[in-house]
């Protein structure tokens, strides 16, 4: 049966992945179901570029199988899917990441600089969560998890990496991918152990407030560019 919103995942964890944003089998993204107390999401031992939408798992807020019994779900998957969904039913979209530069930026006590533009994104628009092990219980860790995301869309897992949210899925994708790249030009910068030239907090205002009202429909352009990447294969 045609399920868009399954492509559209599908489409998300092999795009994650030409981007090199996968960890194995690590991490997972998620998209809420047509019905809102469910989620779609891969099965656990997948690669980000084997994900169909034929493969796809449709799953309870508690952890639940409700489609594809056969195969298993990341334990952490659903306690921080299904936390976040339960906890804010505005967001439909959920991807959770940990790279290098995600991981490094997470563990600096400053967290993410305005040291570049893509870092403006972000401006005052990030939470940050303390690392306590794997999430694996929803009644506790996922609770805080979702408290500490609070009204954002960006959190910062400290020594672990991070989760970016959307309305859209165009849109955790924009913030999955200028977040990588201010993470990894941040790591760059300090790197380099000379003190960065700082911007003012008017500046930093200024452009956060233009970047994300550039486009009417954050990261549709960019999504509709990757999907012809994708296709080109």
């Amino acid at each position: 049966m045609f399920n868009q919103r399954k492509i559209d995942l599908s489409y998300a964890y092999r795009i994650l992945a030409h981007l090199g944003l996968d960890d194995h089998t690590y991490t997972h993204l998620s998209i809420r179901a047509d019905d809102p107390t469910l989620f779609y999401i891969y099965p656990f031992g997948q690669r980000f570029e084997e994900a169909t939408a034929e493969t796809l798992l449709t799953v309870s807020q508690k952890g639940d199988i409700v489609e594809g019994k056969e195969a298993h779900v990341n334990r952490t998957g659903y306690v921080i899917h299904g936390s976040i969904y339960q906890a804010r039913p505005d967001i439909q979209v959920v991807f959770h990441i940990h790279t290098p530069a995600t991981v490094a930026v997470s563990a600096l006590k400053e967290g993410l600089l305005p040291l570049s533009q893509w870092a403006l994104h972000f401006y005052g628009k990030v939470a940050y969560h303390d690392y306590d092990s794997l999430a694996l219980e929803g009644a506790t860790q996922g609770q805080q998890l979702a408290h500490d995301l609070a009204d954002h869309d960006v959190l910062l897992l400290r020594h672990h990496g991070a989760i970016t949210c959307g309305r859209t899925i165009q849109e955790a994708l924009f913030y999955t991918y200028h977040l990588e790249k201010a993470c990894h030009t941040q790591c760059l910068m300090l790197a380099m152990n000379r003190e960065p030239i700082m911007l003012s907090s008017e500046i930093c205002e200024r452009a956060v407030k233009d970047l994300l009202s550039f486009e009417k429909d954050l990261g549709a352009r960019d999504w509709a560019a990757w999907l012809r990447v994708i296709d080109k294969g």
